[in-house]
């Protein structure tokens, strides 16, 4: 594997992450929860937080 491809893959990942944690801050989670979800899960974390309804305040 490229160094390069490792590290774009990586970089994306991570960014995907902080993108989960905005969503879920959104519908009254916990960022940091979502973000640390997200580096383990990834994309699945995205579907999940995108289908969950928001908290009720």
């Amino acid at each position: 594997m490229d160094p390069t491809t490792a590290a774009t893959g990586g970089f994306g990942w991570f960014t995907l992450a902080f993108i989960n944690a905005g969503l879920a801050q959104g519908k009254g989670r916990s960022g940091l929860n979502w973000f640390l979800l997200s580096i383990l899960l990834g994309p699945i974390a995205t579907m999940i937080v995108v289908i969950t309804q928001p908290l009720s305040r």
